[in-house]
């Protein structure tokens, strides 16, 4: 399985507009981050989790010339807003994008997607064949387990998943004990961390360190990025060992 980072930034991204700050006048690539998705790839699948306002151009960047599904995690904006970008891969391959949900993020969609799922149709609007997730239970994509994993965002119930050897959780502020439980013995995961200052709905990097000792993963990736968390080199320098800054196109190989 590979794994690649399509974005790793907040939900107004890095470059923050009108910002002229150290991290966002970085010439460090490492310091662009576009908004928070991965790409899994198995011989058997190919997988974007969450297709925010960037997804286009993630899409063209990571050169995704097949796409099986999508997964979401909620029904925030910055999680959503792309969904129509999907519609090149409806046109080669003359069939829908599989689309995974809970009904509360599919109640997002059907808001801002709302000529998507009126009749009558309308021609070259994007094709999707929706699935309902069950947080309590796997689900499967061609033969991938997916196991979702309950995470509070504030108020909001978002999922994180673990699949095989990978947990990828973002938007997250608290993990019950009970749903800690599935991301151990993860060899990698993925966890938010927004900035150095409190946050309401977002783990500090402090934070985020704290629930990755208790996870143990073999390495923890950082994503979900603040400009105010600091340039990405130097912070990185500052993590224990096993723990990282994710950053835009960084490639995982399990």
């Amino acid at each position: 399985m590979k794994v690649t980072f399509l974005g790793t930034g907040t939900s107004q991204g890095i470059p923050f507009i009108g910002c002229l700050c150290p991290v966002c006048t970085s010439a460090n690539r490492k310091d662009n981050r576009l908004r928070s998705a991965i790409w899994i790839e198995t011989p058997e699948a190919s997988i974007v989790i969450d297709s925010g306002p960037d997804f286009r151009y993630q899409m063209l960047r990571a050169k995704v010339h097949k796409l099986d599904a999508i997964i979401y995690t909620h029904g925030h904006k910055d999680h959503i807003a792309g969904l129509d970008d999907i519609r090149p891969y409806n046109f080669f391959t003359n069939r829908p994008v599989a689309v995974y949900a809970t009904e509360e993020t599919q109640q997002a969609l059907r808001r801002e997607f709302q000529y998507i799922f009126s009749l009558p149709t309308y021609p070259g609007i994007p094709q999707i064949d929706m699935k309902t997730i069950n947080a309590d239970e796997p689900f499967f994509i061609n033969g991938l387990k997916i196991t979702p994993i309950r995470v509070l965002h504030f108020k909001l119930e978002v999922l994180g998943y673990r699949i095989g050897d990978f947990t990828y959780i973002t938007d997250a502020n608290y993990i019950a004990d009970e749903e800690m439980e599935k991301a151990k013995g993860s060899k990698a995961l993925v966890l938010n961390a927004l900035r150095h200052e409190p946050h309401v709905s977002h783990y500090t990097l402090k934070e985020a360190m704290e629930v990755a000792g208790i996870l143990g993963a073999d390495d923890t990736y950082f994503t979900h990025i603040s400009h105010q968390l600091g340039l990405h080199d130097v912070v990185d320098s500052g993590l224990p060992y096993g723990m990282h800054l994710a950053y835009d196109g960084l490639v995982l190989e399990f």
